[in-house]
């Protein structure tokens, strides 16, 4: 056997290896505290599907082909109203079109693949953007990014599979369909006391307000487009006072 073919045991291995894993190992340490997070409100999604009515396999399906956790959460509830296909295509639109300007800073352009960047795509959800966004893009290479992706999704997935089969055996439980408006009820909060910001709110609460009593059978719909509209419109008229301010 020639000497190019042996393998020795105790050699260091390449350097294109060691840098592999060591892209991996900083992908799995970065989302550990993340994906504790997403897996616990995984376990939740996992039980308002079951509890809902659906089959188990849903969980999977939605977080495995839909994968946007708080869309997922509304779709459960419209699934269940039989809401019209319109409002769902809506929702989705609202919920999450602020994807589009994560892709303005996310490092897309450092994902080798046709696949690979595909799936980056798909995959570009709140955490993965605050994972990376803090950081130079050339600090991250194609594998981190993707490893740091697929770890995450990893996360909400199993977290879904646990509350879903955990979900078959048990009673119904009362008040989960409240979890994901509770959550950002909890957010919101936390960011208007840290941003100070007081019109915000009052515009979303005016905003939903109205669409109740207008439209209450598309009330989400009416209120988030109302609400995106009332921010343009802000900062149309606020963003000229700042630079005169300044």
């Amino acid at each position: 056997m020639s000497s190019h073919m042996r393998t020795t045991r105790g050699e260091p291995a390449p350097p294109q290896d060691r840098k592999r894993a060591s892209d991996i190992r900083l992908a799995l340490a970065e989302t550990l505290p993340v994906g504790v997070g997403m897996f616990s409100l995984g376990i939740t999604f996992g039980l308002l599907v079951v509890q809902s009515g659906l089959a188990w396999w849903w969980t999977p399906l939605f977080s495995g082909l839909i994968y946007a956790g708080s869309l997922e959460f509304l779709l459960v509830g419209m699934l269940m109203a039989a809401s019209p296909l319109v409002s769902i295509a809506l929702t989705t639109l609202l919920v999450n079109f602020r994807h589009v300007f994560y892709s303005l800073s996310f490092p897309l352009h450092r994902v080798r693949g046709k696949v690979a960047k595909t799936y980056a795509v798909f995959a570009l959800i709140d955490e993965a953007y605050a994972l990376t966004a803090t950081r130079p893009a050339d600090s991250f290479s194609s594998l981190r990014i993707i490893a740091t992706q697929v770890s995450l999704q990893s996360y909400w997935v199993g977290g879904g599979l646990v509350g879903a089969l955990t979900g078959r055996a048990l009673p119904t439980i009362d008040g989960l369909d409240f979890t994901l408006t509770s959550l950002f009820t909890v957010l919101a909060i936390e960011a208007c006391r840290s941003g100070r910001d007081l019109p915000a709110p009052l515009l979303a609460a005016g905003c939903g307000l109205f669409a109740q009593l207008v439209a209450p059978g598309q009330m989400l719909v009416v209120a988030m487009t109302l609400y995106v509209l009332a921010l343009l419109v802000r900062y149309r008229f606020t963003r000229p006072q700042e630079h005169t301010n300044a």
